[in-house]
């Protein structure tokens, strides 16, 4: 019996990605597997939010490609959900935290329908499960950064997708949100869906994630946080004797 191999949520191949003629990611081979929740971590300037904008086609690369589950990014877009970084959002645009959380529900529909009772309910649920029902109706202007945060990964959640990639969802925000989201990311897990986060905070990987790619304009390593997750790889990455607390 042959059993039919089943593509990665996530591959890339040579990737590279270059500014006024500047590598910023050099080179890159990665391969993230199915239902893990990742971390990418490296300091300032290692290519990370840009890696993010290439998987989703953001970014044009100078070479190298990039699967979704064995095809382009353009004939997967309904399976994949992005949080952007919150200092990249117009947080004065007039709208509401429910109209924010709604715009997730326009890829399934189209342009030309509009969201309707069945869709403003997911909406509603999302944002229980952000614990922002309460704000439902408030501007999305006069949230403070958590909220606003919270906003955001409603908005992907209500996207249903496959995989979820996200740049720096607990930058600016309180400890009370970030335990929220971090839960709300393993329960997503446990559903079988892949998760890629740019993360900063090297103390909290062993806690909060399953798999770890260290980047540095090239990829350093990438795989289970018990397996690469140590002094060695992170040395690599930061280019100084690094020491971090590990528990595991």
């Amino acid at each position: 019996m042959i059993t039919e191999h089943k593509p990665p949520a996530v591959q890339i191949d040579d990737l590279t990605v270059a500014y006024n003629y500047k590598p910023v990611l050099w080179d890159i081979d990665l391969v993230i597997p199915e239902g893990v929740l990742m971390a990418i971590v490296g300091p300032n300037g290692a290519g990370k939010s840009t890696l993010i904008k290439a998987i989703l086609g953001i970014i044009q690369p100078l070479a190298g490609s990039v699967q979704i589950f064995g095809k382009p990014y353009k004939k997967q877009v309904g399976k994949v959900a992005y949080v952007p970084q919150k200092g990249s959002v117009d947080w004065d645009f007039p709208t509401t935290a429910l109209d924010v959380v709604m715009m997730g529900t326009y890829g399934s529909l189209g342009w030309i329908k509009r969201p309707g009772q069945k869709e403003k309910k997911a909406s509603l649920e999302a944002l229980d499960k952000v614990g922002m029902l309460a704000f439902k109706n408030r501007q999305i202007s006069q949230l403070s950064g958590g909220q606003q945060q919270r906003i955001f990964l409603a908005r992907a959640l209500v996207q249903n997708a496959s995989i979820y990639l996200m740049d720096e969802p607990f930058q600016g925000v309180d400890a009370t949100t970030e335990k929220a989201i971090i839960n709300i990311l393993k329960e997503l897990r446990k559903e079988g869906k892949t998760l890629i986060v740019v993360h900063h905070d090297l103390q909290t990987v062993p806690e909060y994630f399953d798999w770890v790619t260290f980047l540095n304009v090239k990829g350093i390593a990438s795989g289970p946080v018990k397996d690469i997750f140590n002094d060695d790889n992170l040395t690599k990455t930061y280019g100084i004797n690094y020491k971090v607390a590990v528990n595991q």
